[in-house]
């Protein structure tokens, strides 16, 4: 089997730096926070062009302390999209505020700007854009109504490490950037780990009690806070693949480019690629009306694929409360019936995308 992605060979191609880095952490007993998280969030500061890198266990921690640090509670509304993991709606949710869902643009997949206009109540306090499997968000209509009615804008940027809005890196166009750095990203940890970015120094200082029990000095506790502290052997493991992480992102975007030319003369409907953004691919995710069929077929021929996301949040039995109905969101949930993630990672070969495509190719001769 081809697999969906393969985490192992990429450790194998920077196990000496990496068990090295573990081991200097091991070494200094500095497990949580210390100066490898320190100097990861440094890192990743310059990286993303922002002042301020905040780490914490995970990205859902990133997006509930960003809601949190921008002052959203109980009785707001924030409006996001409904084709996303549920962690986007999950946190809002964790704030206590009240999500409001608009469409997708079926092109892109990520929120349409031109509805949310629309959807914006008295309540409304924030804008949660996803920049979903590695496409930016449509940001500059984004920011404009945002400022234009005073809200805040948290970009939720789990899946687009590196990705670029005219120019712009994704986490450093909003008012906060939330960044998830599970195993699988593209910018994987070796356990759970995120972070908050800002340029906003305010935002920074309560991000960074909230996540250590609302604290700046031990025992004084100046906020309600959480233990969403990143561990020190997962920032020393970052800070290793900080090195890489160009490399790796257009060793993706070139993988992209091989599917395209192989793929879009078939008639697979290829992701698209939009002339004024950077995708970066954490998902190839094409599109068949046919899709579970599809799946089925690519798995007889040995290749493993994912579903990026079955179900959209409005139709999540979790939120059934929120009283979306079927139909509400014909483009999300369009794509939640026909998108399929191919296998995509840096270390993908040649030979292995051919068997992929080879697969692709029989199915496209037979519907």
């Amino acid at each position: 089997m081809i697999p969906f992605v393969d985490l192992k060979a990429q450790y194998l191609s920077i196990k000496e730096e990496v068990d090295q880095a573990v081991l200097g952490v091991l070494a200094s007993t500095q497990f949580v926070l210390g100066k490898e998280v320190a100097a990861f969030e440094e890192l990743f500061s310059a990286y993303t062009q922002t002042s301020h890198t905040i780490g914490v266990n995970s990205g859902t921690s990133a997006l509930h302390l960003a809601l949190l640090a921008g002052g959203i509670g109980p009785g707001d509304e924030v409006i996001t999209t409904p084709h996303t993991f549920i962690a986007t709606v999950s946190a809002i949710d964790y704030a206590r505020a009240t999500p409001v869902f608009v469409d997708i643009d079926p092109v892109s997949f990520t929120l349409d700007p031109a509805l949310l206009e629309a959807a914006i109540t008295p309540r409304t306090k924030a804008l949660l854009p996803v920049h979903l499997y590695g496409q930016p968000a449509d940001m500059d209509p984004i920011m404009a109504i945002a400022r234009k009615h005073g809200l805040l804008v948290i970009e939720d940027a789990a899946q687009a490490h590196g990705a670029e809005y005219k120019g712009r890196r994704v986490g450093s166009i909003g008012d906060m950037g939330c960044f998830s750095f599970y195993p699988g990203k593209n910018l994987g940890a070796y356990g759970e780990g995120g972070a908050v970015t800002t340029n906003n120094a305010e935002f920074a200082r309560t991000l960074r009690m909230l996540r250590d029990w609302g604290a700046e000095r031990k025992y004084y506790h100046d906020l309600k806070g959480f233990n969403y502290r990143l561990e020190g052997v997962q920032g020393a493991v970052l800070k290793v693949k900080m090195k890489y992480i160009e490399a790796w992102t257009e060793a993706r975007r070139a993988v992209a480019a091989r599917y395209d030319a192989q793929l879009t003369p078939r008639g697979i409907a290829t992701p698209a690629v939009l002339p004024d953004r950077r995708h970066v691919f954490h998902v190839y995710a094409i599109r068949e009306p046919k899709r579970d069929q599809l799946q089925t077929f690519l798995h007889d021929h040995g290749v493993s694929t994912g579903i990026h996301y079955p179900i959209p949040v409005h139709r999540q039995r979790a939120f059934a409360e929120l009283g979306y109905p079927e139909g509400a969101f014909p483009h999300a949930e369009a794509a939640a019936r026909e998108v399929l993630s191919l296998p995509m990672y840096p270390e993908l070969t040649h030979a292995q995308q051919d068997v992929v495509v080879a697969g692709l190719k029989l199915w496209a001769e037979q519907v």
